[in-house]
């Protein structure tokens, strides 16, 4: 899979996700009223975490908003607050994740502004995601704690004390549309990688130092190197000149015979 096609399908599935979470927080259905035990009613109660609706059986639905926020419980405040800043991430997320596309170039931006747009997109993505899982399944624990405390209170006899409350076609949004953003931001990431531009590689050369060491021909020749003292002058520094022949000549070659 390209980087391409890895990037753009991430965005479609988180804004799936950032979607399905701003659907699941604006139902109403977070909590429906079981009917399992009397199936047959005139009123059909469902509630949301922004207001409370009654059915009833004649079709006229009636809403009240929750007009108090301190009344609620905390976990009740808390599911709000996780979802809203799982919406709010998700958003911005999206909006970076625009300009990051590397089908649309902006100006003279560079694959490393990309890169960094991308993977900054994808951790919002999936922060956005974990929230709103966390905050749906906060809530399905308050709906089964109040179930099975219900359920005692019926065995018990106190049949009419409260009714009892399922889980909601909103939760099932909210889980889904959390996994969908997750997945969104994992996709994000492994495209940041793509678009990384490789490092260049540069060859290591090793350099040696200049050494002292002088290469010298063979024969009676020899090649200055621009070090060595006058030969004039290191007679009277303990060089003692070889015995010359009788038409002038020594019988070999000296170290400073020279054409």
């Amino acid at each position: 899979m390209s980087t391409t096609i890895c990037q753009v399908m991430g965005f479609l599935v988180s804004s799936l996700g950032v979607g399905g979470s701003i659907m699941a927080t604006a139902m109403d259905t977070w909590s429906t009223q079981d009917l399992y035990d009397n199936p047959v009613t005139a009123v059909f109660q469902y509630q949301g975490l922004w207001r409370s609706c009654v059915r009833q059986s004649s079709g006229f639905t009636e809403c009240r908003p929750y007009f108090t926020i301190l009344g609620l419980p905390a976990m009740f405040q808390a599911v709000r607050a996780l979802m809203i800043v799982g919406i709010v991430l998700g958003i911005l997320g999206l909006f970076v994740c625009i300009f990051a596309l590397k089908c649309i170039r902006i100006g003279s931006m560079e694959d490393t502004a990309k890169a960094n747009m991308t993977l900054t997109s994808g951790i919002m993505f999936i922060i956005a995601g974990l929230c709103a899982i966390t905050g749906v399944s906060v809530f399905a624990n308050m709906l089964v704690t109040n179930f099975w405390m219900s359920t005692t209170n019926m065995y018990q006899g106190m049949q009419n004390v409260q009714n009892r409350y399922t889980f909601g076609s909103a939760l099932f949004v909210g889980w889904v549309a959390g996994g969908l953003a997750l997945v969104g931001g994992i996709m994000m990431c492994l495209a940041c990688k793509g678009l990384i531009p490789e490092e260049s590689r540069y060859k290591a050369v090793s350099y040696n130092a200049s050494g002292r060491n002088i290469s010298y021909r063979t024969g009676p020749y020899k090649a200055g190197s621009g070090y060595e003292a006058d030969p004039k002058t290191r007679k009277g520094m303990g060089y003692e000149e070889a015995p010359r022949s009788e038409d002038g000549r020594r019988p070999y070659p000296s170290k400073y015979d020279y054409v």
